[in-house]
Formats: C-alpha cells, structure tokens, sequence
C-alpha cells in the first residue's frame, strides 16, 4: 500500500487538536474520579495555533440547525457483546459499547438531548488543558434533538448511516453532521469505541484510554484498531436488524440500506467494516489516514475520499488515500477542501470558536460544517437512495472550495 503515516504523530487529543490542529490523538484522559476502569495521564503540552485565539469565554457552546425538514429524536443504547473479550482490556471477558442513534421524530415538545455527560466534559477539557470555562461546558451544548421523542412512521424503512470518529474523540463529535443526516430521512448510529477515550456508562462508570498506554502506536497497532472498529461495526448492525434488535424502534431501519462515514481513525474503519461486513454498501474516509489496506482483490463497493487540501491531496503529505485508491474498483471520489484542518469537519472546530479556544480564518467553522453535511448527504443520497447528485461530479459554483482530484493526474481542481 505504500507508506502509512503514523495517526500518533498528528496531535494530542480532541479538544487539544484545537491548540495543536492535531489529527489522532495519542493521550488518554488526564483527570477523572476514582471509579475509571482505565488510568489517567497528564496531557502533551499543546503547540499555540498560530491563527490567534480569543479569550477562552463560558456562554452556552451550541450546534448549527439541522437543514432537513424533519424534526430529530436521539437515543443512547448500552449494548454488550458476550461473543468476544474486550481487545484493549482482556481480562474484561465482553465488549461493552455506548452507541447514540438519532432519526426522523414526530414534533418535539421535549428539551434538547444533552451533547455529553458533565464528566466526559470534564475529562476532555482538562485533557486539553483547556482553562478559563468550566469544565461540564461541552455537556451543556444546546442540540437540536429530543431524547427518545417518537419516532416518525416510514413505510418503506430508514437508511441506516454508522458514524466512527477519530481515535480518542467521543462519539458526540459527530453530533451535527447526525443531525442533519436524521432531519434529511436517515437513521444514524455514532459509536464509542470503548478504551479508546472517556465514555461514561450506566450507572456512572467512567472508561478511559486503555488503547493509549500502548507505547508502540505501529502499523500492528492500527491493524488491531481497524480489527476492532470493524468488530465493533458489525455487533451494532447486529444489535439494530438482528433477530433482537436492543432499539425498539429498529424495526424502521431497511437492512438493505446500510453505508458508513467516519472521521480520522473511522474513516479509516470505514474501509475495514466494508471489508468484514457486507451489510455496509457504501463507505466515507473524512480525513483519516488510510491505515486499512485494501487487498489487491480490490473493493468494489462505492467509497468517498474527503478531506483537507494540504494533506489529502494526490501525492501530497499522506500519500495512504493513493494506495487505497488503486484497489477501489467501484465507485469512487476524491475530494479535497481548501483551508480546511483536520477538526474542520467534525463539531469540535464549530465549538471551540464558539468557546473562545479555535479560529480559523482561512475556511470558518461555520463554513467547513455546511460543507461536510452536504457533501456526506449527496454521497449517502446517491448510494442509498439512488438520486442523481451532480455536485459529485463536478466543481460546484456554490463550493468553490471543495476540489475534485484527478489522482492519475495529481490534481484537485
């Protein structure tokens, strides 16, 4: 496949990808109470963001609109896999997984959903070392969706999308794009990957990064992530369509409509869950290293590249998407958007301005996030629902930023 770079090298963690405009992350939570089922470490000190930063402020952080027509119920499930020993913590002799599904509700008459929980909050903003807010600040993010509003009737079944986010960024990053996705029609399921950052559990128990004390953050080390995530991928589908399903609602789900996106490390995941599991038809990598090989039998299933011009583009800084690519042999696109980081296409850049922390002067939150909600919708349009989508053939007038690449070529125009 070529040379992968290692993810580990890009950053610390989620928030500190802010200071440092960092990629995967290779720190677990710094602080957290006695009841963790992981230890805790002292944060790499962060790189100054070179942009200039407003003073860190403490008004209430919230999530851009949703631009479907249909109001949005939201979810959280504990599912547990009995079939396997947890792959970061053996001793621990089942998987345990902490997934949010949001979907097309009937009009809400509830408050919003909370974004996280205070002391995910907490662990992430310390990890960070982010000072002068409060430390619950991420939990109290205004979001547009009911918890466990009723669901809107569909004859014919949801179009299920899996959202996979980065190594050791919550499963809550990926909060607005699955949003918008549920207002348009979908079904959409966001999985913590357990030990691989702060989820909290029933009950109040708290997991932490047990895949981060693993010095050695090798290319063996990324198979087991990819071998994981895919793992993990593959239970879910099963706990939403299987003979019974761990929502009551999943009988609206269309077992035949089924696609995945994931950001940095699940967008990588993306590649190994279609690899492992049939069921995923159609695959998005949003700029994450490609550490999942394709084999030379290739894939065939239809897959989107999108990512951040200065480091996506063909032959560029990460030349894995170039290897990945060659063995696609069904569908496939290579977009690349101008100005954009790496936290430009998840909630993280829209909140850190909002708190004071992040700013991005070249492509605005604002911006990057209407960008990634419609490109990632026409994809999941295309495939899953079989309507035309010129803006993925072409360069758009409406997003002069966003570049198709031609990768025999290397260029992005």
């Amino acid at each position: 496949m070529g040379h992968v770079m290692n993810p580990a090298r890009r950053g610390v963690t989620a928030i500190a990808a802010l200071l440092a405009f960092a990629a995967v992350t290779s720190c677990a939570p710094a602080s957290g109470p006695a009841r963790s089922d992981g230890p805790l470490r002292t944060p790499s000190p962060a790189r100054p963001v070179s942009a200039g930063l407003a003073s860190p402020r403490s008004g209430t952080p919230y999530l851009p609109k949703p631009t479907g027509s249909q109001p949005v119920g939201t979810t959280s499930l504990y599912l547990k896999d009995t079939s396997r020993a947890d792959p970061w913590v053996p001793g621990v002799k089942a998987r345990e997984l902490m997934v949010s599904l949001w979907y097309p509700a009937k009009p809400r008459g509830r408050k919003p959903a909370p974004y996280m929980t205070p002391k995910e909050s907490e662990l992430l903003m310390k990890d960070g070392e982010i000072t002068g807010v409060p430390l619950d600040l991420l939990s109290k993010t205004r979001t547009n969706a009911t918890t466990d509003a009723e669901p809107a009737g569909h004859r014919r079944g949801l179009p299920l999308v899996v959202l996979s986010p980065g190594f050791t960024e919550p499963r809550s990053s990926l909060t607005a794009l699955a949003e918008d996705l549920a207002s348009r029609g979908y079904a959409v399921v966001s999985i913590s990957h357990t030990y691989e950052t702060a989820t909290s559990f029933p009950g109040g128990r708290i997991t932490t990064c047990m895949a981060c004390e693993v010095k050695a953050k090798d290319q063996t080390f990324w198979d087991k992530v990819g071998a994981t995530r895919a793992a993990d991928v593959s239970f879910v589908l099963d706990a939403l369509t299987g003979a019974h399903p761990g929502w009551k609602s999943a009988a609206l789900i269309d077992p035949s409509r089924i696609a995945m996106a994931g950001h940095s490390a699940g967008g990588a995941s993306a590649v190994g869950a279609m690899l492992k599991d049939p069921r995923v038809r159609a695959g998005i990598d949003i700029d994450g290293t490609a550490f999942v090989p394709v084999p030379e039998s290739g894939l065939s299933r239809p897959f989107l590249f999108l990512g951040a011009q200065a480091k996506h583009s063909p032959g560029g800084k990460d030349v894995s998407w170039d290897g990945v690519w060659r063995n696609l042999t069904g569908w496939k696109r290579w977009l690349v958007v101008a100005g954009a980081e790496h936290v430009s296409f998840t909630d993280i850049a829209v909140l850190g301005e909002q708190i004071g922390i992040y700013r991005n002067t070249d492509l605005p939150p604002a911006r990057s996030m209407g960008i990634t909600r419609t490109y990632v919708a026409a994809f999941f349009d295309l495939h899953l629902r079989a309507k035309p989508q010129p803006l993925l053939n072409a360069r758009s007038p409406r997003f002069p930023d966003v570049k198709l690449c031609d990768v025999e070529q290397k260029t992005c125009a």
